[in-house]
């Protein structure tokens, strides 16, 4: 797995397509997926635009990955997103075989690695295992969430 610089890099980029998902008043996440050291895809949270409850950063970054590179299992990559991913995106992961998970932010409501369910402990039985490391650029995935949903309540 990389170093922290290279995390810090590409979850910098994870966090511009993150500022994207603000912009366009969705909840901020975003993702980037690295395949030997280069990002061949990104993405940021689409669902309300999308009207798809499933177009979740990680989900548009991963069906992004695979159409690059023509194949739906990314093994040798490594998955990068500013928040804990949900059980949705997690199942998806697993699926696609990435090999490195990498979270900003920890999200103890709904997230399924370390925050609640914890498959972090009891996935022994799961088809697929990856290395997974949160809290790279912690802080700054979790403010800008926080500044969202603070902006959120304050509109009529």
């Amino acid at each position: 797995m990389a170093d922290n610089k290279t995390h810090q890099f590409f979850m910098g980029e994870a966090l511009k397509q993150a500022k994207l998902s603000f912009e366009a008043d969705e909840v901020p996440i975003g993702a980037v997926l690295v395949y030997q050291n280069k990002i061949i895809a990104s993405g940021y949270n689409l669902s309300i635009a999308n009207h798809d409850p499933t177009a979740h950063a990680e989900i548009l970054t991963i069906r992004d990955a695979g159409q690059y590179l023509k194949n739906y299992r990314l093994l040798n990559c490594s998955l990068y997103v500013t928040l804990e991913p949900c059980v949705m995106c997690l199942g998806a992961i697993f699926h696609a075989r990435i090999s490195n998970l990498i979270f900003g932010a920890y999200d103890h409501k709904k997230s399924t690695w370390e925050s609640v369910a914890n498959l972090k402990e009891n996935n022994k039985e799961l088809n697929h295992h990856c290395v997974i490391h949160g809290g790279i650029l912690e802080i700054e995935s979790k403010t800008l969430l926080q500044n969202f949903f603070r902006n959120k309540r304050k509109k009529p």
